[in-house]
């Protein structure tokens, strides 16, 4: 077992979905990644990730440095930073893991491990594929969070609903008729005894959320103002149930990384990739359309940050540092 803590590079075009994902799996190997932002110039912005030339060239101001001593791993995600995370495998002479998280949209035999979510269908001898998106939500901090909510919660009646609100997106709409028949059903909720605990982003929009403010308030309510500490663990570890807004693929996966009963809420649009994730976790007993009522059901929840985690470990001879990973591990014989 190596007794060095491996040099870990996050490299990411800065957007916090996909940087999550990155930092969650480093967090599993209990490594404390550094993180890379890289911008792209002309032409390699605009034609990422297929130009593969001389991306030392490539980077633009603002971008954070990439340059030796190269890291033992480069987690790496999102369009714009595929090439850069191939030109640290070359000048790096190999020795760096380059662990490709999300399609690259190139051949994945030029990385060392494409992690995919299963609605991209992709597959191969070096694609490790998962059922949602990787993140950061571990027993370990919902615990903590439990800890440190739980008074402040305490006075919410059970059963307990965590209402998790995005908003506008490429694919979807927030409109004023789509809060409405969401406020509509969690007005039935509250109304029913149920407690809430409601968080709205600012992709949601100020008229949505005061809308929201205004049909579902009362003393069973608790709709965080942004203020302060962000109470989104805490709502994950103390819900019975769990609506989430289907918009958002992180939201999603990290709800059902829970085992709880959740609640997919309808908004405007769609796109192909994210119909198709929603229908398989609705396929496979995740989740369900939130109709106004609540059911209870029940699913082993998915460890996909845990498998990757469990990879890179047995490929560089790692101490898992994760009683979890471990299990996993020994459970796929690995």
């Amino acid at each position: 077992m190596s007794e060095r803590t491996p040099v870990c590079w996050v490299v990411t075009e800065g957007i916090a979905g996909t940087e999550n994902q990155c930092i969650g799996v480093a967090e599993a190997l209990g490594i404390v990644p550094v993180v890379k932002r890289v911008k792209l110039r002309f032409p390699w912005k605009q034609l990422s990730p297929w130009l593969r030339l001389r991306h030392d060239k490539a980077l633009a101001a603002g971008s954070d440095p990439i340059a030796p001593p190269w890291p033992d791993i480069a987690l790496v995600s999102g369009r714009k930073a595929v090439g850069v995370g191939l030109d640290i495998k070359a000048r790096s002479g190999g020795k760096t893991l380059l662990v490709q998280i999300q399609d690259p949209k190139l051949p994945a035999r030029l990385f060392d491990l494409v992690v995919a979510p299963q609605h991209d269908d992709i597959h191969g001898d070096n694609v490790l594929v998962t059922t949602a998106g990787l993140h950061r939500v571990t027993p370990e901090k919902l615990a903590a969070a439990r800890q440190d909510w739980g008074c402040k919660l305490a006075a919410l009646p059970a059963p307990r609903v965590a209402v998790m609100i995005g908003g506008n997106s490429r694919a979807h709409r927030m409109t004023a008729a789509a809060a409405e028949t969401l406020a509509e059903g969690l007005q039935k909720l509250a109304a029913s005894g149920a407690g809430l605990m409601v968080t709205a982003s600012r992709r949601t929009g100020d008229a949505n959320a005061a809308l929201l403010r205004a049909k579902i308030g009362g003393k069973n309510v608790f709709f965080w103002d942004g203020q302060g500490e962000n109470p989104y663990f805490a709502f994950l570890a103390l819900a019975d149930y769990i609506i989430v807004t289907e918009d958002s693929v992180s939201m999603a996966s990290e709800a059902i990384s829970t085992g709880k009963p959740v609640y997919i809420a309808a908004l405007e649009g769609g796109a192909r990739r994210l119909d198709h994730f929603h229908r398989l976790l609705r396929e496979q007993g995740y989740t369900r359309p939130f109709d106004g009522a609540l059911q209870a059901w029940s699913y082993d929840p998915p460890r996909d940050t845990e498998k990757v985690a469990a990879w890179i470990a047995q490929k560089m001879n790692l101490n898992l540092v994760s009683t979890q990973i471990q299990t996993q591990t020994q459970k796929e014989g690995k």
